[in-house]
């Protein structure tokens, strides 16, 4: 729970601060902070299912914003948009850490039952 407090208390400090990044910085900024809320949300989901590990978290919230960075610096040395790889990678995991997150709270983490078609048969129905 201190990490939520921790991430909150930062963003907070980062809206209110007056500190701005150079242009030329912008995409490396952006990337890192995609990489680090993918990271953030799938601490979440971890501690929503008892199996955080702080370690682990660390490595990727630090991990993901260097790969993602590199990957920015890579591209535009050879003008190429590496960046939207992370883009890509990033945004479908935090999509898929909410979703995951948002269908345990619903279900308060008990099994989810499929809903079959008229035709098939389920074996609990005999």
């Amino acid at each position: 729970m201190y990490i939520v407090f921790g991430v909150l208390a930062g963003a907070l400090i980062g809206i209110f601060a007056p500190i701005t990044v150079p242009e030329q910085y912008s995409h490396y900024m952006a990337i890192a902070i995609l990489g680090a809320m993918d990271s953030f949300f799938g601490g979440v989901n971890a501690m929503l299912r008892n199996k955080f590990q702080l370690k682990i978290f660390l490595a990727g919230f630090f991990g993901n914003a260097l790969i993602a960075c590199l990957l920015t610096f890579i591209g535009n040395q050879i003008d190429l948009d590496l960046f939207l790889a992370a883009v890509v990678v990033f945004g479908t995991r935090l999509f898929q850490n909410f979703a995951d997150m948002r269908r345990f709270l619903l279900t308060n983490g008990k099994k989810t039952y499929k809903i079959r078609s008229k035709g098939s048969k389920d074996s609990s129905e005999n």
